[in-house]
């Protein structure tokens, strides 16, 4: 059996003609007003079981995998060191042999490693004039207030 062409189709209602009727009549439903069943309710977690205890985040994980300790062959000798320490020493070998991309590498790291030590470091500032006098006047003030403080006894007794 055929489909007739001339038979009428059934017009099917868009989204936007579709409305769902609310239970009470009174619910308003529709853009940015859900239906009240289908709302998150008041005091209730939208993640209940939260994340796991134990779980760990990348840089974590990322800092446990390098701080690994590798056992790897240097000049015969058999020796243990860091995951970290052992892709330094294989970038700068490639580095060393001319690789283009690995000596950059190293350049960056290097200028984020002294970057990251001179602003770890607390450096000796020198005060210039301006500062060193409004210092000056502030430790005066600080001593003659706590000189007038040790000099004047609240006592009530002794007058």
């Amino acid at each position: 059996m055929q489909p007739n062409d001339n038979a009428p189709t059934e017009a099917v209602p868009s989204e936007t003609e579709v409305s769902i009727e609310p239970s009470n009549g009174t619910e308003e439903v529709g853009f940015c007003h859900p239906p009240t069943a289908t709302r998150f309710k008041k005091g209730v977690s939208g993640n209940p079981k939260g994340r796991p205890r134990g779980s760990l985040n990348v840089a974590t994980v990322f800092t446990k995998a390098l701080r690994e300790k590798v056992v790897i062959n240097e000049h015969g000798k058999r020796k243990t060191v860091t995951k970290l320490e052992a892709a330094l020493k294989q970038l700068v070998n490639k580095a060393a042999s001319g690789d283009r991309h690995s000596c950059q590498q190293l350049l960056d790291l290097a200028r984020d490693a002294e970057a990251r030590q001179d602003a770890a470091s607390p450096r000796d500032s020198v005060l210039n004039e301006a500062d060193q006098e409004v210092l000056e006047g502030i430790l005066k003030r600080f001593e003659a207030s706590h000189d007038n403080a040790t000099e004047t006894p609240n006592d009530p007794q002794s007058d």
